[in-house]
């Protein structure tokens, strides 16, 4: 593998990064087949795993710490996150409501769970601590004098941001300019064939300040896996039964992306290639884009996606896919997961009436 590095901080990275999502409760339960997971990565080159507090409640983290003993740690850029609620059930999603205190960007929050991770992880040292998602609650100045102290203490060694607008993104380089604070060096965009929104603004942003991109969900939650074809029976999965919604075909942007995966499918096929991998190359190709993070439940995923590193694909495919899919375009705004709390309180673009 051709190794990249992540943003201006000067580590090297594999092109593919190995999402832990789906070790645990979320997905495999198996402890064992996790770790063999991992492993069979880690000796097909892959050198940077991705995980997060909140992964079925830091069990993720644990099971990526069993696969890193015995000598392993050194040699894997290790990356992690923080923002989302702790302290539930293992099996509990994002938005179920706990402790205040066991969630968000305070520095309180980031302080103690920062050491939760290490200690889950089994770790003396984080490489990339991340902040899962923007908190309205905190000044950005908080969180970034926080992660600079962590830093400074050689608790992590470089920090970054995830799912953040590019407006966010450049306010967060500001503060770090004026207030003389670490910076955030990469960000943890949605990206894939079918979520395009950032092309138009997070990727020039992030080539702008020198950060690396590391895109989750390169396969759109299943539907770029080609199982989502008009001649086939729609797949199941565990995905698909946690989160009907985004799946059910009476939704008008649901059906569209049926189509555009149909299409996509058909465009890999005449390409000679799995849509698995046509997917993964549109998403490492653009010029901005670090490492997407794949994130397979079992080895037959992973061994399914892997190959993707090597393929490169042509002007013409890309010139197909624009036209299946247009540049900047997401066909559902539910896939960028984060709404602003503009679109989400009607209070905050409503003005009082007598």
């Amino acid at each position: 593998m051709e190794y990249r590095s992540l943003g201006r901080t000067g580590i090297q990275v594999s092109p593919l990064c190995l999402g832990a999502m789906m070790f645990g409760a979320w997905g495999e339960p198996d402890h064992e087949t996790c770790i063999k997971t991992i492993h069979t990565a880690l000796d097909a080159g892959i050198n940077f795993i991705d995980t997060a507090d909140v992964y079925s409640q830091g069990e993720s983290e644990t099971i990526v710490g069993k696969a890193l003993a015995g000598g392993k740690r050194d040699d894997v850029v290790l990356a992690t996150k923080v923002h989302f609620q702790m302290g539930l059930p293992t099996d509990a999603l994002p938005g179920a409501k706990g402790d205040p205190n066991q969630r968000g960007n305070s520095r309180r929050w980031i302080i103690q769970e920062v050491e939760n991770s290490l200690r889950r992880l089994n770790t003396d040292w984080i490489d990339l601590y991340q902040i899962h998602r923007p908190d309205p609650d905190t000044d950005v100045e908080e969180t970034l004098a926080a992660l600079t102290d962590l830093q400074r203490q050689g608790k992590i060694r470089a920090f970054g941001s995830s799912t953040f607008p590019a407006h966010q993104m450049v306010q967060a380089q500001w503060t770090s300019e004026r207030r003389g604070l670490g910076r955030f060096v990469t960000e943890q965009p949605p990206y894939s064939l079918l979520v395009r929104g950032i092309e138009a603004d997070v990727l020039p942003v992030a080539q702008e300040y020198g950060m690396g991109v590391l895109p989750w969900s390169p396969l759109s939650g299943g539907w770029l896996t080609g199982g989502y074809r008009k001649d086939k029976d729609l797949p199941d999965s565990q995905r698909r039964n946690r989160m009907p919604a985004r799946y059910d075909l009476s939704n008008p942007d649901n059906q569209r992306k049926f189509d555009a995966a149909d299409a996509l499918g058909a465009l890999a096929d005449e390409a000679g290639l799995p849509l698995i991998h046509l997917a993964l190359a549109f998403v490492i190709q653009h010029p901005a884009v670090t490492a997407p993070i794949i994130g397979p439940r079992t080895l037959a995923h992973l061994e399914s996606q892997i190959g993707a590193a090597d393929v490169t694909l042509s002007t013409d495919i890309l010139d197909k896919i624009d036209e299946i899919v247009p540049p900047g375009v997401t066909i559902s705004r539910a896939d960028q997961s984060y709404q602003p709390p503009a679109l989400t309180d009607p209070f905050l673009r409503r003005r009082r009436t007598a």
